[in-house]
């Protein structure tokens, strides 16, 4: 039966495109483009290594939404693709942070707990607020789901980064900065090949017949 598709990969590609996926997307990577901008310049005002990686997860993640937009609508396959393109560029960007970690430890002095824990806050209401935007989205296609991965990721990173503030604060060292930071790279590489993973079954189960996806 071809008319009505209960498998969990072929219902959602009927609506991916749907207006409140992408009024969801377009929210989220608003959100995550001005918080990339205020982490950024927080991180560097505060010498702090897990607050610049937060801020390249936010850039990743508005790079993420803008190609979930470009997608939304396209066969199952070429989302697939876009995924497993994402799911790529996390595993780079955590690549990245770990060289940023490894600079910080190695040159840089203890950071400012006080701006960690500022934007760490301000960073877990923007992400926590996007997360529940788009967990209805969580058990879609590959795409969908590396929306929500990402989503769920940051969350987890921004609390860690809030741990790291009252680490810093409490200790009057930067250890605590730069373990939560190497964390948030390996959660990263976590998110990316799951991403990937995601995607790669995707595209098997669009090269399959009509009628074995359809069973």
């Amino acid at each position: 039966m071809t008319g009505c598709c209960h498998n969990e990969h072929c219902a959602p590609a009927k609506t991916t495109g749907a207006p409140q996926w992408r009024r969801a997307l377009w929210i989220a990577l608003a959100i995550n483009l001005a918080m990339f901008s205020i982490e950024i310049a927080a991180g560097v005002v505060a010498d702090s290594a897990s607050l610049q990686a937060d801020a390249l997860d936010f850039m990743g993640d508005s790079a993420n939404y803008a190609i979930s937009l470009m997608v939304s609508g396209l066969a199952l396959t070429w989302r697939a693709r876009a995924a497993f393109a994402k799911g790529a560029t996390l595993m780079a960007f955590s690549l990245w942070v770990i060289a940023i970690t490894v600079w910080h430890a190695l040159f840089h002095a203890v950071p400012e707990a006080e701006v960690m824990g500022a934007i760490g806050l301000m960073a877990i209401a923007a992400n926590g607020f996007v997360a529940l935007l788009l967990y209805r989205f969580r058990t879609g296609d590959s795409n969908m789901r590396s929306v929500w991965i990402c989503s769920r990721n940051d969350v987890i990173g921004n609390a860690a980064v809030l741990l790291a503030a009252a680490g810093v604060f409490g200790t009057g060292a930067g250890s605590p900065d730069i373990i939560v930071a190497s964390i948030m790279a390996l959660l990263g590489l976590s998110g990316g090949a799951e991403i990937m993973r995601h995607a790669a079954r995707d595209q098997r189960t669009d090269s399959m017949p009509a009628v074995a996806r359809a069973e």
